[in-house]
């Protein structure tokens, strides 16, 4: 069973041959081009999480705190905020990426050291939108205690 193998003969050519015969097909690039972007930082207490998407929502690049080699208790600092949203938005750059539009969720320590990672990569920043979730009433109280 298997892939079946085709033997050549010495004087014969195939057209894909290992030393460098036959016909070259020129390929084409798979990197895409995207000007216009949109950042998605999630800030928890315990890690930063980047995500860049196109203007569609596909994701082109991410990054997080503990992708980046951070562990532990130094996955939640700024400083590993800003390394992991650098090196996000230095991949994002190789696709062209220009201009972004920012939200922000979470309401970790890493928040606004993301953003400034970003900008410091060269990528210029249109709007910073808050998404934080707000609980409008909360949840439902306990019942009374009944003795």
């Amino acid at each position: 069973m298997g892939k079946k193998r085709i033997i050549a003969k010495p004087g014969e050519s195939n057209n894909s041959g290992a030393n460098g015969e036959g016909i070259r097909l020129q390929k084409k690039s798979s990197k895409r081009k995207v000007f216009k972007g949109t950042v998605y930082i999630h800030a928890s207490y315990n890690n930063t999480i980047i995500t860049i998407t196109d203007t569609q929502g596909g994701t082109i690049t991410w990054a997080s705190s503990g992708n980046t080699g951070f562990s532990g208790t130094r996955k939640s600092t700024p400083y590993a905020a800003t390394t992991a949203a650098r090196i996000a938005a230095e991949k994002a750059k190789s696709f062209g990426l220009a201009e972004v539009t920012v939200y922000v969720k979470g309401v970790g320590p890493g928040r606004d050291a993301a953003i400034r990672g970003i900008a410091s990569a060269g990528i210029e920043l249109n709007a910073i939108i808050d998404a934080t979730p707000i609980p409008h009433n909360g949840c439902k109280p306990a019942k009374p205690r009944r003795v």
